[in-house]
């Protein structure tokens, strides 16, 4: 007995039917996953997050709030804070004392290495210094020789600093001038007075062997150009 082709086609399960017979796998993961990461809290019907790690000086990034951190957890983030400020302000006054010390010894125009290249300049242009030591552009200057023969590594100059009893500043500096024909040595005594703004010199001088010494500058101190008067009984004289 043949069944119709009617009553074939209805015990043919259809593709809806199968499609609701078989589940979706992907799904059945998503819904394992989703019942895996929270639950919920039956005292007070909140929805708490799942177990995570415990926070400590070296692992806390600020994700966690403050209220769901423990005492311990507490310290740790408050640890890890105070080193942070403590390494943000060591490093604001390692650049302020760099950017002090760069001023100081180098931009202003009354530190040492400003009034050493000044000095400099003034040789490489002075005739008879370039007639004794040779061309300008070929002299270099430094400070006290060592085994280094990297100039560069040379300390600049030997420089003396004192305040008198009037409150003058004064600077007294010596380097060596090389050039293509000789070496020398050049010495100079800068004052600052009290109400200046500027160095003035006292001399400026190089030292050459064999050679007569040359200035540059060359002035008598205030105190030895002026004339003493003598007082009796308070009488100047």
């Amino acid at each position: 007995m043949k069944l119709t082709t009617s009553t074939s086609a209805m015990l043919r399960p259809t593709r809806s039917v199968a499609a609701v017979v078989a589940p979706n796998p992907m799904r059945c993961v998503a819904r394992q996953r989703r019942s895996h990461a929270t639950h919920s809290d039956p005292a007070t019907g909140k929805t708490l997050s799942a177990a995570r790690r415990s926070v400590t000086p070296f692992n806390d990034d600020g994700h966690v709030p403050w209220k769901q951190l423990s005492g311990k957890e507490k310290t740790a983030r408050a640890t890890q804070q105070t080193f942070n400020f403590c390494f943000v302000i060591a490093g604001v006054v390692l650049t302020g004392a760099v950017a002090y010390f760069m001023w100081t010894d180098v931009f202003d125009p009354d530190s040492k290495t400003a009034q050493f290249n000044r000095a400099f300049d003034r040789i490489k242009k002075d005739a008879r210094c370039i007639e004794v030591l040779g061309d300008s552009k070929k002299m270099v200057a430094y400070g006290s020789n060592t085994n280094n023969h990297w100039r560069r590594a040379r300390h600049i100059a030997t420089t003396t600093e004192r305040t008198d009893e009037h409150g003058n500043q004064h600077l007294v500096m010596s380097f060596h001038v090389d050039g293509p024909l000789r070496d020398g040595v050049a010495q100079f005594w800068t004052v600052k007075q009290v109400g200046h703004s500027d160095y003035e010199y006292r001399y400026l001088m190089v030292d050459v062997e064999g050679h007569e010494r040359i200035y540059l500058e060359k002035t008598s101190s205030p105190k030895t150009s002026a004339k003493r008067q003598l007082s009796l009984f308070g009488v100047k004289w």
